[in-house]
């Protein structure tokens, strides 16, 4: 089953000076995949910048963890992780969404940090056809995360949804996950300096064949003739042992820091046990010893190499000096029952760290694999040739808008609609430190210190239609709507994590485009000063036909708010109020949907970062002048949309306000934000244009065209109910 090429299995042949054994063969398979080693990214990932004085930790570990503020002289990081499960989801919706909440969630948790959200942001196929299989995964996918997520009582806080047919056979599955940690009591996920003779100890569900090729299959390209053949390397989760492992693994946090004691702590991911320990200690400058004998299985007589590489679920690794174990098992088998939870979880130690630099593992008496830490685990590099991404600007054609037709149809638009069916299956609220759920704004808001006034705020972006034109161009955008959606409920933007999704690196037309989208992001975040502190590529995301998924670098930025209490609330505020559009308000219609319904081309909205600095400025700057009332950040389906946005939220909370505007095309979606200002003159509307004020009754006049809010928030609520009944 090995994916190896013909030049790496001579290569470790060389290396090794013999054949390598079957363990060998599966250990260099998962640990050399595109999955795990990142070998025709990870040069050219180095271009985005990572540094800022809000970086505590950037890329390398599990989780990049920002500076989020301080509350009675501590200092608190938030941990921020992002990862993809798109061929898991692809093959099986349900238990691939769902082992994709329960991987991040576990890469946060390792970093001695409190898990406090979850978002996610899918692209499904289309679903026009409730009985088709793309809409088979679309409904398991959101079952799965929603099943996952809310038995571990993680508030679901942000997200994103496409239907686009270029996910048809592809769905793309990008989870993130929030954690918080004082910064002086973060683990990390290596060996520390002195952990030679320390003890790995592995903890968790017991192995099973479940999961077994999973970092290989996830660096293939799907072939639906496979799928019923792949099931077997997916996953199969257990919501309800990670709720008791997270609050185990808190209490041994507590434990190790009563005591002083260092200790290193990694998620079970892709490579299973020799991809955990291999890391955990090679990164350290350590080898190891493992008798996989002493691993809790689940099934008895399994292959060692099934055992070594497998990837089940809901299991963790910890290296910790040696008078710590015996407290660190009876905290996760006698404190908190493991072995009740679930048949034979448990804690035990499974091997020794060791200063020689091999890693070795042991089965039945036998050394079953032995080969140098380094070469085991250090990067290797594939240079592939790529095909440089020219954008050839069409003809502009700017249509006369009507308005009165046109409206309603983008606002029941797939991209644009109410997506309350699919997220009121996720708990947004559990825990109780939610001041904006999802789907309410923008970006999700929690106040996560308990007595501290601080808020964070979380947001994604990525729109395929942009990505289908340029992959450069729809990367700036992903990180500038990104960071627009959490300024609008008056956030300060710092920090960003990523998830890239293309094709095969071997196309030199689908590797240019992932390299023009890793330079998209590292302009624009340069020009914002955000720093990229984690993330994941997912490649070969093509069907077996070889066409690819329109090129996708999601994009998910975190905030911070000073004082909670004075989040941006949704919704109009107060009739007679200045409506402004603040930002660019370029009339190009490339990549928008007035554009696809319209069935035009047109230009792409040419993005000039000093207004886009500007247009911040001006919305913190109100924000901070308290004459900031109400904001949305303009994206799908133009400004005017934005305002529909702004008049269902006062709908919503009894408001009966509405808005009259005059602008010559409502429906561009250039960017920037619609913001409704106290009409006192008490902003400096230096860059904002005024379009027009609320007024008091529940309609939306435009162009003199006149729209009642509860009609339109019908046509917009509707769309996805029988998708979501």
């Amino acid at each position: 089953m090995a994916n190896l090429r013909q030049d790496e299995l001579e290569r470790i042949a060389h290396r090794l000076g013999r054949g390598p054994s079957a363990v060998e063969l599966a250990a260099f398979d998962a640990a050399w995949s595109e999955h795990c080693s990142y070998k025709s990214s990870r040069h050219f990932l180095r271009r985005l910048p990572t540094e800022t004085l809000r970086t505590v930790l950037g890329p390398g570990e599990d989780a990049g963890i920002l500076h989020l503020g301080t509350h009675d002289g501590v200092r608190y990081g938030v941990v921020v992780a992002h990862e993809s499960h798109n061929h898991p989801s692809q093959v099986v919706p349900f238990e691939g969404a769902a082992t994709g909440i329960g991987g991040i969630v576990r890469d946060v948790l390792c970093m001695g940090a409190e898990v406090i959200g979850v978002a996610d942001a899918l692209r499904f196929g289309r679903c026009e056809d409730l009985q088709s299989h793309q809409s088979h995964v679309a409904r398991g996918v959101v079952d799965g995360i929603g099943a996952y997520g809310n038995a571990i009582g993680v508030p679901n806080l942000a997200g994103d949804v496409y239907f686009d047919g270029g996910f048809d056979e592809n769905v793309l599955v990008n989870v993130v996950a929030l954690g918080l940690v004082k910064e002086e009591q973060i683990v990390h996920s290596y060996a520390p300096k002195g952990a030679g003779g320390w003890a790995i100890v592995l903890v968790g569900k017991a192995t099973d064949p479940s999961g077994f090729g999973g970092a290989s299959f996830s660096s293939l390209t799907l072939d639906a003739r496979d799928a019923e053949l792949d099931k077997g390397a997916v996953q199969v989760p257990d919501p309800f042992l990670k709720n008791v492992l997270m609050r185990a693994s808190y209490r041994a946090f507590a434990a190790l820091r009563e005591r002083g004691i260092e200790a290193a702590f990694k998620d079970l991911g892709a490579g299973g046990i020799v991809g955990c320990s291999g890391e955990m200690t090679g990164h350290g400058g350590y080898g190891a010893h493992i008798d996989l004998d002493r691993v809790n299985v689940a099934v008895e007589n399994m292959p060692p190499e099934v055992i070594a590489v497998g990837e089940t679920q809901e299991r963790l690794m910890w290296v910790v000096p040696p008078p710590f174990v015996d407290d660190l098992l009876r905290i996760y088998n006698d404190e908190f029952s493991l072995p009740e939870i679930a048949y034979n979880a448990r804690a035990v130690a499974i091997g020794v760290v060791t200063e020689e630099q091999r890693y070795v593992l042991h089965s039945k008496g036998r050394v079953v694999m032995d080969v140098e830490s380094e070469f085991l685990t250090g990067s290797i590099r594939d240079e592939l040739p790529y095909t440089e991404v020219i954008y050839h600007e069409p003809p502009q054609e700017l249509p006369a808008v009507d308005v009165g037709g046109l409206f309603t149809r983008v606002l029941a638009h797939r991209d644009v609609c109410s997506r309350e069916p699919l997220y009121r299956r996720y708990d947004a609220v559990v825990r109780g430190r939610t001041v904006l759920p999802r789907g309410a704004a923008d970006a999700g808001v929690l106040a996560p210190i308990a007595g501290s006034p601080l808020g964070l705020a979380l947001a994604v972006a990525g729109n395929p239609r942009y990505g289908r034109i340029d992959p450069g161009y729809a990367a700036q955008r992903a990180v500038l709507d990104a960071v627009r959606r959490v300024v609008a409920v008056g956030a300060q933007p710092i920090g960003l994590t990523d998830c890239l999704n293309f094709g095969s690196p071997r196309k030199p037309e689908q590797y240019g485009q992932f390299v023009a989208a890793v330079d998209g992001l590292a302009l624009a975040a340069n020009e914002l000063g955000l720093p990229f502190v984690s993330g994941n590529v997912s490649l070969y995301n093509e069907s077996a036909a070889g066409e690819a998924v329109p090129a996708s670098a999601i994009v998910a930025c975190v905030g911070t708010i000073g004082d909670v209490s004075v989040t941006v609330t949704p919704g109009f505020k107060a009739p007679g109020s200045a409506l402004l559009w603040v930002g660019s308000r370029e009339l190009a219609i490339g990549g928008s949907v007035l554009a696809e319904l319209l069935g035009l081309e047109g230009t792409l909205p040419v993005i000039e970062y000093d207004a886009e600095r500007a247009a911040i400025a001006i919305v913190g700057d109100a924000h901070a002048r308290d004459v900031l009332r109400s904001c949305r950040a303009i994206g799908d389906g133009g400004m005017l949309t934005a305002v529909a946005h702004l008049a269902f939220g006062a709908l919503l909370a009894g408001r009966e306000i509405g808005a009259e505007i005059d602008f010559g095309n409502p429906l561009c979606e250039a960017g920037g934000f619609l913001c409704e200002v106290s009409g006192d003159g008490g902003v400096d509307v230096t860059g904002a244009l005024q379009i027009g004020r609320t007024i008091d009754a529940p309609e939306l006049v435009v162009n003199g065209t006149r729209f009642g809010v509860s009609h339109l928030y019908d046509i917009w609520s509707r769309p996805l109910e029988q998708l979501y009944p």
